[in-house]
């Protein structure tokens, strides 16, 4: 996989073992998202279901910084390390790697992120309580984005407790929603 755009664009990240080929659509839908999220100078950025780290890879050759990872597949960190070491070698920024259940790094997780991004396997079947999980524990900023992506067939609802989706793009049979927490009354009338 190739790293679509940034400070490392053009730069080939591996994809661990027993992996099937990544559809080219990948590269697509990663600079689309990235093109979306705009300037991330400064900004904090989560990528859970990482996989091969790309997207976390991704964010920091976009300006994100400081990054994390997770990836409960521990037969794929030598790969995911191997990769991220690329942006401390040419950034010199440490990519924070766990190693664990997603779900349980949700519920230790104490830090706030400017961006969260889901990529769970399309057979998962429990996004909806991923994204309740991340609202309640107050995980993103008060400003701040999830994005998860998923497939056509598995929809979410527009509000999820205190989230509320803003914004959704089709990759083909592919669908990233971007949630935010929704604006509170007291809110509204101070920009009034």
């Amino acid at each position: 996989m190739r790293i679509t755009g940034g400070v490392l664009k053009g730069r080939i990240t591996n994809v661990p073992d027993g992996k099937m080929a990544i559809r080219p659509a990948m590269d697509r839908m990663r600079e689309s998202i990235f093109a979306i999220l705009g300037d991330m100078t400064g900004k904090s950025f989560l990528d859970l279901f990482s996989g091969s780290g790309t997207i976390a890879i991704e964010a920091v050759s976009h300006g994100a910084y400081p990054v994390s990872l997770c990836e409960m597949d521990k037969s794929k960190a030598k790969t995911v390390l191997s990769n991220v070491s690329l942006t401390e070698k040419e950034m010199g920024k440490k990519i924070d790697c766990h190693f664990m259940a997603v779900e349980l790094f949700l519920k230790r997780c104490k830090n706030q992120y400017d961006y969260i991004f889901f990529d769970p396997p399309f057979p998962y079947k429990f996004r909806l309580e991923l994204l309740q999980t991340a609202g309640k524990r107050k995980l993103i900023t008060q400003s701040g984005s999830i994005l998860i992506h998923r497939p056509s067939e598995d929809p979410l609802p527009d509000k999820i407790g205190e989230l509320e989706r803003y914004d959704q793009r089709i990759y083909g049979r592919s669908i990233v929603d971007f949630y935010r927490y929704m604006e509170t009354s007291t809110e509204k009338n101070k920009e009034n």
